[in-house]
């Protein structure tokens, strides 16, 4: 007969610990409603899955490193075209893109919001179940050049491999030399059709071999991004200017009282 005292160890032995943590809660539940063994099962297995996910969700969005409130739900939708809210609506909604290893290049001038709409597309689409790691451009470049240096690039690359999107910030701030520039462009070769990448860019690709001085190089890189891109262009006032003249004018209204 199998004793009753052993099931919390079993449990755990099975990898099961929130069933192992509420079983008792639920047993006193199931007898009070009269549940069949099915239906307690049933309901140790949902809390059991409950539990994973809301674990999984947190170590991918740990290791996505996105930047902290910065979400599609905190974003100021107003200031951008209507045309711009309805495509980000589907981009967040309908993943499509990732999974056909589709691109999203968004370009403006500083403060308008690329940042905040690509970190806020990678929070969605970790609660939607992909994996995501965001890195400003001069970190990538840094983190690849060691690893070419350690003679580790492919194995660098291949460990990118990993997140569904690479959400890749500010790659004009990238500094223009053979060097650093080669191995962002290997980055983007190596995803080509095989992994979405999001970057925000504050120049236009007319500008871009201030970024690949390599002419050559800067074409291909271009040519492979938007083979399977969606490109926007966000523009308007700065956010912080537009925040500073909230201010100014919450001020003002403080100093009539």
């Amino acid at each position: 007969m199998p004793d009753a005292q052993t099931l919390p160890l079993l449990l755990r032995q099975l990898r099961l610990p929130t069933m192992a943590a509420c079983w008792t809660q639920l047993e006193t539940r199931a007898r009070a409603e009269n549940w069949s063994l099915p239906q307690t099962l049933a309901a140790l297995c949902e809390h059991e899955l409950a539990e994973r996910e809301r674990r999984r969700l947190a170590r991918h969005l740990k290791e996505a490193r996105l930047p902290v409130g910065k979400t599609l739900e905190t974003f100021e939708f107003a200031a951008i075209a209507a045309e711009q809210r309805r495509q980000l609506s589907t981009l967040a909604g309908d993943t499509q893109w990732v999974d056909q290893a589709h691109n999203l290049l968004l370009f403006g001038p500083s403060g308008v919001g690329k940042s905040h709409v690509a970190a806020g597309l990678g929070h969605a689409l970790v609660d939607q179940g992909y994996r995501v790691r965001y890195v400003t451009a001069s970190s990538l470049v840094q983190e690849l050049q060691a690893a070419k240096q350690a003679l580790r690039l492919s194995d660098a690359l291949i460990k990118l491999d990993k997140y569904a999107v690479l959400v890749i910030d500010d790659i004009g701030y990238v500094k223009r030399s053979e060097a650093e520039t080669s191995v962002l462009f290997e980055l983007i070769a190596h995803r080509y059709e095989s992994a979405s990448l999001i970057i925000t860019a504050n120049q236009p690709f007319s500008a871009w071999d201030s970024i690949f001085p390599d002419s050559m190089m800067a074409v291909a890189a271009i040519d492979r991004l938007v083979h399977h891109a969606t490109l926007m262009e966000l523009s308007g006032e700065s956010y912080r200017k537009r925040a500073y003249q909230r201010q100014l004018q919450g001020g003002k209204a403080g100093s009539s009282d």
